[in-house]
């Protein structure tokens, strides 16, 4: 099972509550990444305190960067797995969300907790769907009835339709005649509570008077909720993303946790311990096909409904690692076991609201586990440690630490580096300058020119490397669509011919998707490879003009360029498409069909119309989105070096007296002690 290290005892002045103290000893392996934070944190500071204004400035944009860093968690999951009330207890708050949400609702719950008490005005947010959205779905039903509508199945495109107008209805009784004009708007709020959050994320199956007159009351409008609070048990920020999962009447759903995992460096999977994955769970597999193995964890909850838990628990094991391994998805992803009950019982302190059978669960896995300690351990420690939350924040933890944490240590480290070393080598210049020295071997104004044209040579080069990778990408991805199409074509032919049209046909996507997917590898690896060539020539460039204007070795100009640019996974390929369908519609569809060559014809332009959305996605949403991102990153860091240098070569230019009056060489030798100092910290951490 899922151990961890004991529950450390509290001090007597920590001033947290018993489910804080839980979660501070569940979130140790963030003090690490907190810890390693420090020395960069300082070296900033140095580079902020010593430099000049310009330095300053940057080093300041630093600090408030590393200050929002925000690694954020999308939690999905499938229906009644106990995904909510899992992330209520990793919130410590156990009450907190409404844990009944039908698939009606299609709100995002994003939960962002600080170590700092929280001082901004707005602590809770809620933005409504844009007029488009909604309009999208009242005229057509989302995207299952423009599906439906393109396939013909008028049946099943009235019942959506009806769905949709029943929605309309409910949302009039509880808004008024004008409810529409409320939406593109957000309602922002100085608080929050349960009723609160309740009365924009809950939505009962029935408007009726038992309901409170407020509960759910704008939840049919609602798309995304912000709440924003203290939580002294951690030390950093963190944002926990609660999705509404993907099975829904419309794929509204479906479409909003796409998003939101584009948007996250990590997914944790929540299934239930009685469903655990199979290939019924198709829209979820797909989703985590497309993402990374370390960044996806997967929660097996509901543990303590099992029977015999110590030995089922291998089996689940055993079947998810199959069904993952079928479908070419995540292959080392983390499985970790637990309870949501007994996370809730030990934060709550009462054993007695877990139920007996739950107990029982519990009490047999603590028999049949090899570590014995368990024995002797109070009833709300063995809670926790079962309940998988320390395991389940100990894999978030490491992988905060060893990506997007990672990320951010070598980001602000390579800036924080390049800013001491400018205001290292404007005090060298300094010093020589007050023993009458003229260092700097070249005009402001030759400095001046050469400095433009290596960013102007920089950004057109990157911009056209970028413009013919783009252009490459799009050839391949209509080749693969076009292939596929022709293909697919030619296998329902093949099919009719052989055996008719009295049985259904159907036909897998994977292979569009595997062939998608790795067109979007390769791109993004020519992306990241032009980004690399573009910073790596500039920050050649600029050590050769501070060479030219010094006269001094190029070694001892070491800039340090960004780390590679990230490729965010392709999670729109996950998104539901006619063919992944098995409905009434697609049999209602087959049976319409008169003569092959008909089949075969609306067939191609169904199959189009469903996957041409999926690669102008990939085009625009994904493809453009990582062009913007390399153009603005190598921009930053050329016209950041270019600022550095115009003010280390001008900072010698000042007349001896005014040097002399800036600095005298006590104060240059200890500047350039404590510069080292940060250096040295720096490559530490590098090493």
């Amino acid at each position: 099972m899922n151990m961890a290290p004991p529950i450390p005892s509290a001090g007597p002045d920590d001033g947290l509550s018993a489910s804080d103290r839980l979660l501070k000893s569940a979130v140790a392996g963030l003090d690490a990444f907190a810890q390693q934070m420090e020395p960069v944190k300082a070296a900033v500071l140095t580079a902020k305190n010593l430099g000049d204004d310009s330095s300053a400035k940057i080093a300041a944009q630093l600090e408030a960067k590393i200050e929002a860093f925000e690694p954020s968690v999308t939690m999905i999951g499938q229906i009644k797995s106990g995904k909510t009330s899992l992330v209520n207890c990793m919130i410590g708050r156990p009450d907190l969300l409404p844990t009944d949400v039908n698939p009606w609702t299609s709100v995002v719950t994003s939960l962002h907790m600080s170590p700092k008490p929280i001082n901004a005005e707005t602590r809770a947010q809620f933005c409504f769907f844009e007029e488009n959205e909604w309009d999208r779905l009242i005229a057509g039903g989302g995207r299952i009835g423009e599906l439906a509508d393109r396939a013909g199945a008028d049946d099943e495109l009235a019942k959506i339709k009806a769905q949709v107008e029943q929605m309309r209805q409910k949302s009039k009784l509880r808004l008024g005649e004008r409810f529409e004009l409320l939406l593109g708007q957000q309602h922002d709020y100085g608080y929050f509570d349960h009723e609160l959050v309740e009365r924009y994320v809950c939505l009962g199956d029935d408007f009726d008077d038992s309901a409170s007159e407020q509960q759910g009351r704008f939840a049919d409008i609602t798309r995304s909720a912000d709440l924003f609070f203290h939580q002294p048990a951690l030390p950093v920020r963190l944002c926990i993303r609660d999705t509404p999962g993907v099975n829904d009447t419309f794929m509204m759903r479906e479409q909003i946790t796409i998003r939101a995992i584009r948007d996250s460096r990590i997914c944790v999977v929540v299934l239930s311990a009685h469903q655990a994955l199979s290939s019924t769970d198709l829209a979820l597999v797909r989703l985590i096909s497309n993402v990374k193995s370390n960044e996806v964890i997967i929660f097996v909850n509901r543990v303590d409904e099992l029977s015999e838990p110590s030995t089922q628990v291998v089996q689940i094991r055993d079947s998810i690692v199959e069904t993952l391994a079928k479908i070419d998805g995540p292959k080392d992803a983390e499985i970790i076991f637990g309870s949501a009950i007994w996370a809730q019982g030990a934060m709550m302190g009462s054993f007695s609201r877990v139920p007996e059978a739950s107990k029982a669960a519990l009490m047999q896995l603590v028999n049949a586990s090899e570590d014995a300690s368990l024995q002797h351990q109070t009833t709300r420690s063995v809670l926790w440690e079962l309940s998988g939350m320390p395991a389940l924040y100990a894999a978030i933890s490491s992988q905060i630490m060893h990506g997007e944490g990672q990320g951010l240590v070598r980001h602000i480290g390579a800036r924080a580096r390049n800013l001491l070393a400018g205001v290292q080598q404007a005090d060298n210049l300094k010093a020589k300058a007050q023993i009458g020295e003229v260092p700097v071997q070249i005009s402001a104004s030759e400095i001046s020119t050469a400095v433009a044209v290596i960013k102007e040579s920089s950004k057109t080069t990157l911009m056209a490397e970028l413009d013919e990778a783009q252009t490459a990408f799009s050839i391949r991805l209509d080749r693969v669509h076009d292939s596929f199409l022709a293909r697919a074509t030619d296998a329902l032919l093949s099919y009719l011919e052989q055996f008719g049209d009295d049985e259904v046909w159907e036909y897998d996507p994977a292979g569009l998707r595997l062939l998608l997917r790795s067109s979007y590898q390769a791109h993004g690896k020519t992306v990241q490879s032009a980004f690399d060539r573009c910073v790596r020539q500039a920050a050649e460039e600029i050590g050769s003009l501070y060479q030219n204007a010094l006269n001094l070795p190029v070694e001892l100009f070491d800039i340090k360029v960004p780390p590679p640019l990230r490729v965010p996974p392709p999670v729109t390929l996950g998104q539901t498409i006619a063919l992944d369908l098995k409905g009434t519609w697609w049999r209602n569809w087959w049976y319409k069909r008169r003569g092959y060559q008909s089949f075969a014809t609306d067939f191609r332009k169904l199959i189009h119309a469903e996957t041409i959305g999926v690669i102008q996605d990939l085009k625009s949403q994904h493809g453009d989105a990582l062009r913007e991102q390399a153009v603005q990153e190598a921009e930053r860091f050329v016209c950041e070096q270019a600022e550095i240098l115009l003010n280390t070569l001008s900072a010698p230019l000042l007349a001896k007296d005014g040097v002399d009056a800036l600095f005298d060489r006590q104060t240059l030798i200890a500047r350039d002690v404590e510069v080292q100092q940060a250096i040295r910290s720096l490559e530490a951490i590098e090493a």
